[in-house]
């Protein structure tokens, strides 16, 4: 079978580490009998300073027509000027508001070799097995009234946070159907004690509960579940929040996994059913371009492939090729090779083209 890809490789060690991805899907190709064409364009910084945007039509266009994105990660302080018109992070939430990438899946999972590669204790990470569902597509990021003015106190700002119950529906279904397919347990995490639109979206939780009959809906308050996520993590399953909790809640999470660049993701546009689906998505890690590491060969590599393999999952519906790659990766792992963000003493330390280069070898030999 051949599929379509968007490469998008971005700023900092975007482009490192996605080339390392690139490397695995074509092991998985080479193994499996598929071909995977990658058609290449600009986002971010390096989009800015070619073409003046964070994100062309031209690449736009091309997106659509592929079956999914591979993004590496945007952004940078050469375009972090707060006065400037244009940023990086622009051409991000085009893609994922124009290409309809309304859930944001973000595994959480410790793996028994790593369970020492964190700052938190054995006995409190060790069974961690979540995922995080994002709504990716409204809240803050997206409302309107969204500007700043010059008033004769002083200057002001507003962000408007604006739910719809169709928004939520949508996304709290995603939640459900994954709940479905793992420990049917799912955690809505809101503000409802204070904020109207998290009110809302418990109550749509409530009701579209009756049709997920087989899984436990849990509602949890937003700074309880901060807390709850470094006390007690393993209670977790699934958890399904707005889109400003999911960034911040995801990025606390990833300190679960040891390092950021363990974490990947999946912005779909569509309901997975049964843990797999054919829905047309876009694939990243969950960390930033980290544009002082960029060029140095040592950013990991781990979370772009696990963001591939999770490409092969939810919008190629390959599930043994899923999961051959993250086997190859455990495998890599429990050799005892590790980048330097989760280096312990005893083990290899390797560069981000060693990483990839030996779980694509995992996957072909």
């Amino acid at each position: 079978m051949q599929f379509n890809i968007a490469a998008l490789l971005g700023d900092g060690v975007g482009p490192e580490v996605a080339t390392e991805a690139i490397k695995v899907l074509e092991a998985i190709g080479e193994k499996f009998g598929h071909t995977f064409k990658f058609h290449h364009g600009l986002v971010g910084g390096v989009a800015i300073d070619i073409s003046g945007v964070a994100l062309t039509e031209e690449t736009l266009e091309m997106c659509r027509n592929c079956d999914a994105v591979l993004l590496g990660a945007v952004g940078g302080p050469k375009w972090d000027d707060p006065k400037a018109k244009v940023h990086p992070e622009d051409g991000l939430l085009a893609l994922r508001k124009e290409l309809g990438l309304f859930a944001n899946l973000r595994p959480v999972k410790v793996l028994p070799m790593l369970v020492n590669s964190t700052t938190l204790k054995p006995e409190v990470i060790k069974d961690v097995d979540l995922i995080v569902v994002r709504e990716l597509t409204g809240g803050l990021y997206f409302g309107q009234p969204k500007k700043r003015w010059q008033t004769p106190e002083g200057r002001q700002a507003v962000d408007t946070m604006v739910y719809s119950e169709q928004e939520i529906e949508r996304i709290v279904r995603v939640g459900f159907e994954i709940a479905l397919a793992r420990r049917k347990k799912l955690t809505s995490v809101d503000k409802a004690n204070v904020l109207e639109s998290s009110r809302l979206w418990r109550q749509v939780a409530m009701e579209i509960s009756a049709d997920y009959p087989d899984v436990e809906l849990e509602h949890m308050l937003v700074d309880a579940c901060a807390m709850r996520l470094i006390q007690r993590p393993a209670q977790f399953d699934v958890l399904v929040m707005e889109n400003t909790f999911g960034d911040i809640l995801t990025d606390e999470a990833s300190i679960l996994a040891g390092s950021m660049g363990m974490l990947p993701s999946a912005s779909l546009a569509g309901i997975p059913k049964g843990g797999a689906s054919k829905a047309f998505g876009m694939y990243e890690p969950i960390h930033g371009s980290a544009p002082s590491r960029a060029g140095q060969n040592i950013a990991n590599p781990i979370a772009t492939i696990l963001s591939a393999a999770m490409m092969l999952r939810y919008s190629f519906n390959l599930i043994t090729e899923a999961g051959a790659v993250e086997k190859a990766v455990l495998e890599v792992l429990e050799e005892g090779y590790r980048t330097y963000d989760i280096m312990e003493t005893g083990k290899t330390k390797v560069g981000t083209k060693e990483m990839g280069g030996l779980i694509a070898e995992r996957l072909i030999r």
